[in-house]
């Protein structure tokens, strides 16, 4: 199976063109979020790539109590809104409880469950039952093949719609490390695969009570990543990630997204071209 997902009059499907997810980690404020959307679209309106914005109300799984976590579930539904109203471009988020499934799905065109969350049962069968497409991003703790038993909880759910994403895999303490073959086993499953770039990169609870990270890798993960034919590429972007308020040392900047998405799309159109002319 190749399964192909449709979100706002374009495709989502191993074998075309990559999409783009990306945004800031966290909303600090509107202001911010406006302004890093207009540029992205800007971008990618310029490069011809589907892009869906991202960005979070609220970080549930910061590392300490006192860390910036958004502006809650109302505040950034509206922001959210404004901002696929405003650029005429899909949204999405992540959710944490059931409970902001149907809220969520009022306004967002694709559900995020984080990976800390993506064996949680309850919140799966609430995503799926709100029709949306849903973006599951594979545990830390997690083998690629056992990303299946999750989709069965969404397929058996009601819902085909489903979008698996690496972030990356436990590797001792304080470290992730990213074994490309498993972007290979997930797409076995048959479903359309992300690489999350930006969140393969961190270094959780590195910094005592703050993730850390390495923001330059990300490059060269992004690039190996789209050599394998995969559906997309996830990046957290920022005017100024050395003074965000969530996930500094991972996101990339701003003004360097354009040149980073050309090289992608070459590697991308190579790798795909030539895929077509051996079928």
């Amino acid at each position: 199976m190749n399964k192909t997902i449709k979100i706002k009059g374009f495709e989502i499907n191993n074998y075309k063109p990559f999409i783009l997810i990306a945004g800031p980690c966290a909303m600090e404020s509107e202001f911010l979020v406006m302004k890093t959307a207009e540029k992205i679209k800007e971008i990618t309106y310029k490069l011809g790539i589907p892009y869906i914005f991202k960005s979070s109300f609220d970080k549930a799984n910061r590392t300490s109590i006192d860390s910036f976590r958004g502006p809650g579930l109302d505040k950034g539904l509206k922001i959210l809104e404004k901002v696929k109203r405003y650029f005429e471009i899909p949204v999405t988020t992540d959710i944490h409880l059931p409970e902001q499934a149907k809220p969520v799905a009022e306004i967002a065109d694709l559900l995020q469950i984080p990976a800390f969350l993506c064996r949680q049962t309850d919140l799966i069968v609430a995503a799926a039952k709100t029709g949306k497409p849903v973006n599951i991003k594979k545990g830390q703790f997690l083998a690629p093949w056992d990303m299946k038993n999750v989709v069965d909880k969404l397929v058996k759910s009601g819902n085909t719609d489903v979008i698996l994403t690496e972030r990356g895999t436990f590797f001792g303490y304080n470290n992730l490390v990213v074994d490309m073959t498993s972007l290979v086993e997930m797409k076995k499953i048959g479903f359309p695969v992300i690489f999350d770039a930006t969140h393969s990169v961190q270094k959780p609870g590195a910094k005592g009570k703050e993730t850390g990270g390495n923001r330059e890798y990300v490059e060269y993960l992004s690039k190996a990543a789209i050599t394998i034919g995969i559906s997309g590429i996830f990046l957290e972007v920022h005017p100024d990630p050395d003074n965000a308020l969530s996930d500094g040392p991972n996101m990339i900047k701003l003004e360097n997204l354009e040149k980073l998405l050309l090289q992608i799309k070459n590697i991308d159109m190579l790798i795909k071209n030539n895929d077509k002319n051996e079928m």
